[in-house]
């Protein structure tokens, strides 16, 4: 009996190899009819994604087969096929009207004294991250809330501005996804720091002395094993760097700041301890914002906000969507929209440029299953 289950089992693998090449043979005649497609549409000016074709085709195929297993699975694999077709025409058409109108530059226009906005105040991670980006002759304008940094950039008032949007220890900086969706500005660049955050203290103090420190949320939390090993209280202020000009200025030796060095040489202050944070391996992500619809010619990272439509599957076929034009997906995260109970915006980054045909598709078929699509930037790193 075993011997005849081997021999059926062969016999049964051998028939898949025979329909599998077979299934291989159409798929190469089907991309060679997409290819004719493509001259048609190049020819006619007809656009590559055509919902309404493929939805009427997606309905004949699930009825071509029993099962609601088979017809999911039929619908599935088609869609697939299809994507892949529209890419492959994409490819054969070469560059077109893209699905974002934003210029391609070679790189960020900066001029000496011109103002850039930062989070913050002088001696913040994020003025770091703006000076490393832009250099030091740049006029550095400070602001004490995110929002602020998005009114001087959508109103014109600067070109750039650069702010925290994620830490790798605790995750999105709360407001600024939401604030991207209010304002008129376009990411276009990212920069990366490590941080090492220090309780920083009037000089001379002891670490005994201290009992309460202020920082920003995101100090706090990087930091919540240390403090809980010293029992002290904690108090939130605007930024890390606002916190320390708040210890400066009250000269109480039972306040301290958790921030960073910068900090504490701007400010006058003394690090106590230094590297407190949880993580050793701690860096956070700032985001280059500007009032110009532009990406870099070496961009490598699409940013999206997607309003999903109310239907099964919907979450499904836009990740599948990505999957479909080998488009990595770096991040994910939904967010509640307001006056709407229970609905949600989804943030989504994923890697590409705007010029590759994966990218072109993949915006293109977004709209089939999302209500509302936004791209908030095509970011370079920097």
């Amino acid at each position: 009996m075993a011997a005849e289950q081997v021999v059926d089992l062969l016999e049964s693998r051998k028939k898949i190899d025979e329909i599998d090449a077979q299934i291989v043979a159409l798929f190469k005649e089907r991309m060679d009819v997409a290819t004719d497609v493509a001259a048609y549409k190049r020819k006619t000016g007809k656009q590559v994604f055509d919902p309404e074709r493929e939805d009427q085709k997606i309905m004949v195929l699930r009825e071509m087969v029993d099962g609601e297993f088979n017809k999911i699975s039929i619908e599935d694999l088609f869609r697939q096929i299809m994507s892949i077709s529209r890419k492959h025409q994409y490819q054969v058409l070469g560059p077109r009207e893209k699905e974002i109108p934003f210029e391609e530059v070679d790189s960020l226009e900066i001029e000496k004294g011109m103002p850039v906005v930062c989070f913050g105040e002088p001696g913040s991670f994020t003025e770091q991250a703006m000076f490393e980006v832009f250099g030091d002759e740049i006029s550095a304008v400070h602001k004490s809330t995110f929002r602020e940094i998005m009114q001087e950039i959508s109103e014109g008032r600067a070109k750039y501005g650069i702010l925290p949007i994620e830490n790798s220890t605790t995750g999105a900086v709360e407001g600024i996804n939401d604030l991207l969706m209010e304002y008129d500005v376009t990411a276009v660049a990212e920069h990366f720091i490590k941080i090492e955050q220090n309780l920083l203290v009037i000089p001379g103090t002891k670490i005994d002395e201290v009992k309460t420190v202020y920082s920003h949320q995101q100090g706090i939390l990087q930091c919540e094993k240390f403090i809980r090993k010293y029992d002290f209280g904690t108090k939130t202020e605007a930024s890390t760097s606002a916190a320390a000009l708040k210890i400066a200025k009250e000269g109480e030796p039972s306040h301290a700041a958790i921030a960073g060095k910068r900090a504490a040489e701007v400010f006058g202050l003394e690090v106590a301890k230094e590297d407190i944070n949880d993580e050793k391996n701690n860096f956070t992500r700032f985001i280059v914002i500007t009032n110009q619809r532009i990406y870099l010619k070496d961009a490598d990272k699409l940013s999206l906000c997607l309003e999903l439509k109310h239907e099964v599957g919907a979450l499904y076929n836009i990740l599948a969507n990505f999957y479909y034009n080998g488009l990595n997906l770096t991040k994910i995260e939904s967010r509640p929209i307001e006056n709407r109970n229970w609905e949600y915006r989804f943030f989504i980054d994923v890697e590409g440029n705007v010029n590759s045909p994966g990218v072109e598709n993949a915006l293109a078929t977004l709209r089939e299953f999302a209500s509302k699509v936004s791209v908030l930037g095509n970011v370079a790193k920097r």
